[in-house]
């Protein structure tokens, strides 16, 4: 039986991450790990939200999330940052040794970061099962991924390319896919993990700062995305379980009234 708590229509896997590393191994599927600043895309990018919704599990990364729901729900749900899932996992499969691995990444930087990083470990690492994504609009389709995959048949699939565009890659390929790989969609955590980015300490992580150090790192990109996260207290005070209202639906609620 799964544990899950149903928080803004999203049903969040709450048990513990090698629980959840276990359930995607086992039974494959697309697992998601929405932060705090996605609920705002959450609500505006209905293909977004129907990636998410549609999740296999999704696992709480959103540590204002988890706070914001036990001081106004009482409730306690367990966080695992989408940085500790990554982290359990490869040492789940390094330690097997089961099963190759296919990598979809945002750039050729990361690429080359990641082959540095298997040699150290070691993490054996193919190049045929590395694939720099293309740069996608808000419709997504890839159908040279789909090949890829679908040609060396990989047990897992890790997408790395950032929030947004990543679950809806992922949901696109579970359905596309001919077989049902674990798909995991940690986004940025593999930056952390191969060098790319600013090591984030496991303190850190666990403390929910690790959105600091992505502050200090870069603070261009960080501070704007920030100002997304505002607008989830109001979310959780006034839908927590239920699914809130797209806005596009809600201006044209707003639209009909006042034509009335």
């Amino acid at each position: 039986m799964i544990t899950r708590r149903r928080i803004l229509g999203i049903q969040f896997f709450n048990g513990d991450v090698d629980e959840a590393v276990e359930l995607m191994s086992r039974h494959g599927g697309f697992l998601v790990a929405p932060s705090g600043t996605c609920f705002a895309r959450f609500r505006e990018d209905e293909m977004y939200r129907r990636a998410v919704l549609a999740a296999d599990l999704a696992i709480a990364d959103s540590g204002l999330m988890v706070l914001l729901w036990r001081l106004l729900r009482r409730e306690k749900i367990s966080r695992i940052s989408g940085l500790k899932y990554l982290k359990h996992l490869l040492r789940k499969l390094k330690g097997e040794g089961t099963g190759e691995v296919f990598w979809v990444l945002p750039s050729e930087r990361a690429r080359q970061k990641l082959f540095e990083w298997s040699r150290r470990e070691p993490f054996p690492t193919a190049i045929k099962n590395c694939y720099v994504a293309p740069r996608y609009g808000l419709q997504i389709e890839d159908r040279n991924l789909v090949s890829l995959v679908e040609q060396n048949r990989p047990s897992h699939v890790i997408i790395a390319i950032g929030s947004g565009a990543q679950e809806k890659l992922g949901y696109y390929l579970r359905e596309n896919s001919s077989y049902r790989p674990a798909i995991h969609c940690t986004g940025a955590a593999l930056g952390f993990v191969t060098g790319e980015q600013i090591p984030i300490p496991d303190w850190a992580d666990r403390l929910f700062l690790g959105w600091f150090f992505r502050l200090f790192a870069q603070p261009g990109v960080f501070i704007p995305r920030l100002s997304h996260a505002f607008e989830l207290p109001q979310l959780i005070w006034k839908y927590g379980e239920k699914l809130p209202p797209l806005k596009i639906d809600v201006r044209r609620e707003r639209l009909v009234d006042r034509d009335w």
